[in-house]
């Protein structure tokens, strides 16, 4: 019997030297545990941050308050071209009204879910001013070549970012066969815009850049992401204590994530104005009531731009209306930047009429009152114009 005993007591001993030892190391033991159980539930909540997010790069679709079928199409001298990843794409040529004597050439570069015709909305007081457009449809849009397994979405992506590379060394080869000046203007709306500044940050033949509705893709899905966690966080207390660092992991997982299923990358249009080369004139215009990408966007683009740079908020405008609120101010604002810097027209003397611009209601320039719409001037130029009027 007693060598029974001997033998369970030899059996268990493995176990009661284990149990002995968590006994003298209890501490040690719980502070793994609690570690273990946290890095769990944060992992969780990740992944759930991560799932939201994801679906709605996936499946929102932008606010489309007009379709490039809306307005009036202009037709113009209709090309083939190649993306710089080697895809067909189509675009068209517009001329503009200075009988042989263009102005200068500017690229026009379409919203999500748009295509190439989307330029008679923007660029009509542009022709009447006798500058010539090129305007193409990106990739999946329009008559321009889908690619297999790539789905666009409304965030700009290195697919869009190739197809705008691609259209601006077709018109420099354009132009430089024609045996005029390779200098180019770039006019980019929403997604259009990030694609359009993020080809040009290195391109010295692009001379000025108008954008509408600008974002960056990083910046505007950390704000989703913050938007979207106070809704379903359950606990306020953790929402409201995320430190920034949580943030930009959480974005990192996020593009992660959409490397992984949706085979793209989202490149950083503010990483890019950061890296813009010095001298390079940018007209930042934003609708103040859009609730799609917040004028905040715009504004932090704006700020990470060298300049010289512009940004005109329109007042009552929401995302891609400006022009629709504000047409004739709109063409004397474009007309107005590219006529400054691809022709060198002073600034106020341009070929479109001021007297077409809504007068200001006479809030004076750094009234508080007018910060709710406000002109920053281009760097070093005259100061700053506020008023609620369009301009």
């Amino acid at each position: 019997m007693a060598s029974v005993w001997t033998m369970i007591i030899a059996a268990n001993e493995p176990t009661m030297a284990w149990l002995q030892y968590v006994t003298r190391n209890w501490a040690l033991f719980s502070f793994i545990t609690t570690v273990a159980v946290l890095l769990v539930t944060s992992w969780l909540v990740l992944r759930k941050y991560v799932r939201i997010m994801f679906n709605i790069i996936r499946d929102t679709p932008p606010p489309l308050a007009m379709g490039p079928c809306d307005f009036v199409r202009i037709k113009g001298d209709r090309v083939t071209f190649r993306a710089f990843d080697n895809l067909n794409l189509c675009g068209m040529f517009l001329t503009g009204q200075h009988g042989g004597q263009a102005k200068g050439m500017v690229i026009f570069a379409h919203e999500f879910s748009s295509d190439m015709y989307s330029c008679a909305r923007y660029c009509r007081p542009l022709l009447a001013a006798g500058f010539d457009v090129f305007s193409f449809d990106f990739r999946g849009h329009g008559e321009s070549s889908g690619e297999p397994g790539y789905h666009p979405r409304q965030w700009p992506t290195e697919r869009e970012v190739n197809d705008m590379l691609g259209a601006i060394a077709y018109v420099e080869d354009w132009l430089d066969e024609r045996g005029r000046p390779v200098e180019l203007g770039l006019f980019g709306i929403s997604r259009g815009a990030g694609a359009a500044i993020l080809a040009a940050q290195s391109n010295p033949a692009v001379k000025a850049i108008i954008t509408d509705g600008a974002f960056s893709s990083d910046a505007t899905l950390e704000y989703l992401m913050k938007r979207w966690a106070y809704i379903f966080a359950k606990v306020r207390f953790v929402y409201e204590n995320h430190p920034p660092q949580f943030w930009r992991f959480l974005r990192w997982l996020l593009f992660r994530e959409c490397r992984r299923k949706l085979g793209c990358e989202f490149p950083s249009v503010l990483k890019a104005l950061k890296r813009m080369r010095a001298g390079l004139p940018i007209l930042f215009i934003h609708g103040e009531r859009d609730s799609y990408i917040p004028v905040e966007q715009s504004q932090l683009l704006y700020a990470s731009a060298p300049g010289p740079k512009s940004l005109w908020v329109v007042p009552k405008a929401k995302h891609n209306q400006s022009v629709v609120v504000c047409p004739e101010y709109y063409g004397v604002r474009t007309v107005g930047f590219f006529e400054e810097h691809l022709v060198g027209v002073p600034a106020g003397s341009s070929s479109v009429p001021v007297s077409d611009a809504p007068p200001s209601d006479g809030i004076a320039p750094g009234d508080s009152a007018g910060m709710r719409v406000r002109l920053i001037p281009d760097t070093g130029s005259r100061a700053a114009r506020s008023g609620r009027g369009c301009g």
